[in-house]
């Protein structure tokens, strides 16, 4: 066996060789959107804007910026990807599109039709593949390389629309992966196709102790559920006296911040963490090693990528991109600096801002963490408090306090003439709210220095609801939210809130 897994081992190797280029970054952006332009420059969308004209330009990346308006997913949907739903071809993208990957909605639009071509598909198995190469840097035993990988995602069993195929795109992803390769993977198709997300748990739990799981994948929520209700339902001490050699956990969708104090305690200090941020738009980065301070942006793969600064000469208050708005290349970002993300991809998404916030920990190696979303922040006064500092409040607090926090969200809201900020926050044990609340006060005032100012003023109040975590995902299922990618939302809208009240009111939970 471990010369069996010293073999895959130099196979893993192998791949990622050929996927590495010596091209500069900015040489392999300027490649991959002439690439892009090329292949729809005959297009509807593509003959609109010119593309043929702007293949020409001696400065084809700024032609590009010029000519070619940024788009949210309301505006491309509206002026051109509604017409992909109706089978026709050649939109955005040259042929038919005849996948689409339903997003979690969590702002904006409560449903979003993400195109996924085949060479997305494949843009994204070969960015699948390269992260997998990471794994040979870790010093893992051959044997390793024996174990399966457990990928707990959406259904593969895709719902039809005439010859449209649509969910979930962990699903489509596991649906795709080459025969050739399935006896990598658990649990088996025929669980994947599994659409209740409850039964398809009780069936990864009633298999679980066939499998030898090494490396786990999937958002942090889900996997805690699941990994509880393993050792429960076998009544062991620890996942590892069903998977002995799991070794690694692959994250993404969610910042592992919060998680984080609970999960070295459920898994083990030994674990090795990754993350990756896979969007239902592209692969756009993973963790190279688990050392790194962020994930390193997949080039060269499909996707030409662009940044907004996120600040108030871009972007109102309330996350709206401003006209005056521009964008910037790789060469002009600055580290430790926030930005809205923008991608032009092989599935006719152009210059589509996406709707997530990232920071350069290192400009060296184009190294990123996720901050949050451009909807998902709280500036009721210009206090601009962001899901970045919340993460990093609560994942302090669990240090602080001995907690597990996992799960929590905020709304603001106005009282007495005044602003409030309102608080949930999932803890399964018995706290001193009062104590618990002038903490996390007082660590988001070191972290924010306009939150700061701004609690001395207009924003004269922070309350603090606790409630069992268990009540996050009761209101996630009613929302038909369960599993997958969906995670809960850190900042209610307004539509949310009135939602997420009434059903705690049916739980006979008030609000502080």
């Amino acid at each position: 066996m471990t010369l069996k897994g010293k073999a895959i081992k130099s196979v893993i190797n192998l791949i990622s060789k050929l996927s590495f280029s010596n091209k500069s970054m900015q040489k392999l952006q300027q490649h991959t959107l002439r690439k892009l332009l090329i292949s729809a420059r005959n297009t509807d969308f593509g003959k609109h804007y010119d593309f043929k004209r702007i293949l020409k330009s001696p400065n084809m990346i700024e032609a590009f910026q010029n000519n070619i308006p940024i788009f949210d997913y309301d505006e491309i949907y509206n002026k051109w990807w509604h017409r992909l739903l109706k089978e026709d071809r050649d939109v955005t993208w040259p042929g038919r599109i005849k996948k689409f990957a339903l997003s979690s909605g969590t702002t904006g639009s409560s449903s979003k039709y993400i195109p996924i071509s085949n060479q997305m598909l494949l843009s994204m198995r070969s960015a699948s593949f390269r992260s997998i190469s990471v794994l040979t840097q870790l010093n893992l035993p051959n044997n390793f390389f024996n174990k399966k990988i457990l990928m707990l995602g959406g259904s593969t069993e895709l719902k039809q629309l005439a010859d449209l195929s649509i969910g979930d795109l962990s699903g489509i992803l596991i649906g795709n992966i080459p025969n050739c390769m399935n006896n990598l993977y658990e649990p088996s198709l025929k669980i994947s196709k599994e659409s209740d997300w409850y039964e398809k748990l009780d069936k990864v739990i009633k298999e679980a102790y066939k499998w030898d799981i090494g490396v786990v994948t999937g958002v942090p929520s889900w996997i805690q559920i699941l990994i509880e209700r393993i050792i429960d339902y076998y009544k062991v001490s620890s996942i590892h006296d069903i998977w002995p050699n799991f070794k690694v956990y692959v994250h993404g969708g969610v910042s592992m911040e919060p998680y984080k104090t609970y999960f070295n305690k459920l898994l083990g200090n030994d674990i090795i963490y990754l993350e990756s941020y896979l969007a239902s738009e592209g692969f756009i980065a993973f963790q190279k090693s688990n050392t790194a301070n962020g994930m390193s942006l997949v080039m060269g793969n499909g996707i030409f990528y662009e940044f907004i600064p996120f600040n108030s000469d871009n972007f109102s208050d309330e996350g709206v991109l401003l006209d005056r708005a521009r964008a910037l290349n790789l060469s002009e970002i600055k580290a430790n600096e926030e930005y809205a993300i923008i991608l032009s991809t092989n599935a006719g998404a152009w210059r589509y801002l996406i709707g997530d916030t990232v920071k350069f920990t290192d400009i060296s190696k184009y190294e990123i963490i996720i901050t949050g979303r451009i909807k998902h922040f709280l500036s009721l006064c210009g206090e601009h408090l962001s899901v970045g500092n919340m993460n990093d409040a609560i994942s302090r607090i669990n240090k602080e306090m001995n907690l597990d926090i996992n799960e929590f969200t905020v709304f603001g809201e106005l009282v007495n003439n005044y602003f409030c900020h309102t608080w949930w926050l999932g803890i399964n044990e018995d706290v001193d709210n009062e104590l618990l609340c002038g903490k996390l006060d007082a660590i988001l005032r070191v972290l924010n220095d306009d939150y700061n100012t701004e609690r001395g003023s207009a924003l004269k109040e922070m309350k603090v609801n606790i409630i069992p975590n268990k009540l996050f995902y009761g209101w996630m299922k009613i929302q038909n939210k369960i599993g997958g990618a969906n995670k809960f939302p850190r900042v209610l809208s307004n539509k949310q809130i009135t939602s997420w009240l009434a059903f705690l009111e049916l739980q006979n939970i008030k609000q502080v």
